[in-house]
């Protein structure tokens, strides 16, 4: 009897070893995130493991994880491998969804749907939850829907990347009721501007120019326009209505687009921004300094920046430098 129990014992311990030996395997590839959709099942979790981390490494990550969820359903969630990390930790942080939080970025975007498609691109939650989320949240507090995207600062934002819908738009446009204290505030009403509508102006400023020096003076020169009850005739504004950023020049038969972001057609400011203006356009919109300009136009070395007049006579004369420059870069 002593021999027989002396052999189990010496199997059961070859056993251990055995599957010590394989649940320690360690990952020898380099930092890699992995993500784990609940939706994806079994068969998902395998093929996401095995494609991102090998079909060894992988495979037993997968098996391990198999023996020790005693069937529990699967969790969703993003985690980082690092080189060296054993099978069997990885396979109990799925477990347990001890994840890595994932970090958000989004900029350079104009309109509702790239801003969507970007948090889809980055988060679990879908096209559809979010856009839910965003008419709850910025509905339930009456934002025109034109007006979503002003309430969405570019900037980055840190989130379980299984994070709800709602948690990621409470998160992330209580970001502009920060920026909007009392202070700035008062400035926008001073500006006789709502919030919205500063971020709307703020918006046609940032497409004008992409030199932060210069901002400040354009939103002045907008600012001037509205106090005197001219169109704004911002040539982004046609852009935008026409779906086409891409144009150089803007011709007569572009002015004719029937739209109420036309503000060549139409006066005042647009029913909403043409792009998600950044926090320090916002400011530099509240801070704009005094002057008298009321027209700008391009200059005529591209270099970004902007020739101011008071007058359209001025104006003209700029005008006429800067469509000779693109005559001769062969601009249509």
């Amino acid at each position: 009897m002593f021999q027989i129990l002396s052999v189990a014992v010496i199997i059961c311990c070859i056993a251990g070893v055995v599957i010590y030996i394989y649940a320690s395997k360690t990952y020898d590839g380099e930092r890699v995130r992995i993500y784990v959709d609940a939706g994806s099942g079994d068969a998902g979790l395998r093929d996401s493991l095995v494609s991102r981390l090998g079909d060894d490494y992988g495979g037993r990550v997968h098996d391990i994880w198999r023996k020790i969820s005693n069937d529990e359903p699967l969790k969703s969630g993003s985690y980082i491998v690092e080189p060296g990390d054993r099978a069997w930790k990885l396979a109990a942080r799925i477990k347990n969804q001890r994840q890595n939080p994932v970090k958000v970025t989004f900029n350079n975007l104009r309109t509702f749907n790239q801003l969507i498609g970007s948090l889809d691109d980055q988060l679990l939650a879908d096209t559809a939850s979010l856009t839910a989320a965003i008419d709850s949240v910025l509905g339930r507090d009456g934002v025109a829907p034109a007006d979503y995207v002003s309430h969405f600062f570019p900037d980055t934002y840190e989130f379980y990347w299984n994070e709800p819908a709602a948690g990621v738009v409470a998160k992330i446009t209580a970001n502009y009721d920060r920026f909007w204290n009392e202070e700035r505030r008062a400035k926008a009403d001073k500006l006789h501007l709502t919030p919205d509508e500063v971020a709307t102006l703020a918006s046609i400023v940032e497409e004008e120019t992409n030199k932060a020096d210069e901002r400040p003076a354009v939103a002045r020169l907008y600012l001037n326009r509205l106090d005197a009850g001219m169109k704004l005739q911002a040539d982004p504004t046609v852009k935008f209505a026409l779906g086409d950023f891409s144009l150089k020049r803007i011709l007569n038969k572009h002015l004719q687009v029937a739209s109420p972001y036309n503000t060549y057609m139409y006066k005042g400011l647009p029913p909403g921004p043409i792009r998600i203006p950044e926090a320090s356009t916002l400011d530099a919109v509240l801070n704009a300094p005094s002057h008298k300009y009321l027209y700008m136009c391009a200059k005529e070395d591209f270099s970004g920046y902007h020739n101011f007049a008071v007058d359209y006579a001025s104006h003209q004369a700029n005008a006429k430098k800067y469509q000779a420059a693109l005559d001769r870069n062969g601009y249509k």
